[in-house]
């Protein structure tokens, strides 16, 4: 059964909740392992493009399929795993497998994927240059402070020349990894869902796709260095509780976002700033 006093912690845990769970009063009733998958499924998401791409399949879908599909939206990349391990929505949809499996060790949870569904390219942006090496000396970068992406943006500086990682730095990369900083750039590490609004305040931000998206950014034509899609670990997939993934409604969500349908969506509606992974 779904446990209110569960949902309390998992929100004090987390910190500030942008969207309340303890006003979903249609949560699923079902557990990691349990055969009771009666009720909607609720899934946790971020609003763009995730929750978009949920609310098609929910509107022009998910009936035809037999599902009935909820959709509660979340700002940050932290509740929407503490809530699916406790059981307060029955799955997710937001994350990458780096981010997921540092989350995992970090704190315990056991999140796993079920099936990718787009990849969001992550940029550079600026209010103050149109070109990257247009960057002065001594130019300030924010980018985000969770270790993995975080890491992916130094990735994406590196691979654009602007600096030099040491060999081997991967998904924990953080800017003491930096052999060579030929413009002696500094970085100002901030939350990911600030990353877009602190563009007025530095000189050049490295954002998420979808907060990107959600400032009204356009990456496939505004930012100064995209991300390759080619070979990239950072597809965005829908996720549950271990134990979860036979769950028949996860089982049809999986086969409706991956469908014809959905990839037009994707398609038509971001224009190459979100890239369907399927």
């Amino acid at each position: 059964m779904r446990n209110t006093a569960k949902l309390t912690t998992a929100v004090l845990a987390a910190g500030a909740l942008t969207f309340g769970l303890t006003a979903c009063g249609s949560g699923s009733e079902s557990t990691a392992g349990s055969s009771d998958y009666s009720g909607p499924l609720v899934v946790a998401a971020s609003p763009t493009p995730h929750a978009e791409i949920l609310d098609f399949v929910k509107k022009n879908l998910a009936k035809k399929a037999g599902l009935d599909l909820e959709v509660k939206e979340f700002q940050d990349y932290i509740v929407p795993n503490t809530a699916t391990e406790d059981g307060s929505v029955d799955a997710n949809y937001f994350q990458n497998q780096p981010y997921l499996d540092d989350f995992n060790k970090k704190r315990g949870t056991h999140i796993v994927p079920v099936v990718t569904v787009h990849l969001e390219p992550l940029g550079l942006y600026s209010h103050k240059v149109k070109k990257a090496d247009a960057l002065k000396s001594g130019a300030t970068i924010a980018v985000p402070n969770d270790a993995v992406n975080e890491a992916r943006a130094l990735k994406l500086l590196a691979a654009n020349g602007l600096i030099t990682l040491k060999d081997g730095a991967g998904s924990e990369a953080t800017p003491q990894d930096i052999t060579k900083n030929p413009k002696n750039l500094k970085f100002k590490e901030v939350e990911a869902a600030q990353t877009a609004r602190s563009l007025d305040d530095v000189d050049a931000a490295v954002v998420n796709g979808n907060y990107a998206i959600s400032a009204g950014i356009k990456p496939a034509k505004d930012a100064l260095v995209l991300e390759s899609a080619k070979n990239s670990p950072y597809g965005n997939f829908l996720a549950v509780k271990k134990g979860n993934e036979q769950d028949p409604r996860v089982k049809k969500l999986a086969k409706l976002l991956t469908s014809p349908e959905v990839k037009k969506f994707i398609e038509d509606k971001y224009q190459g700033s979100v890239i369907p992974s399927f």
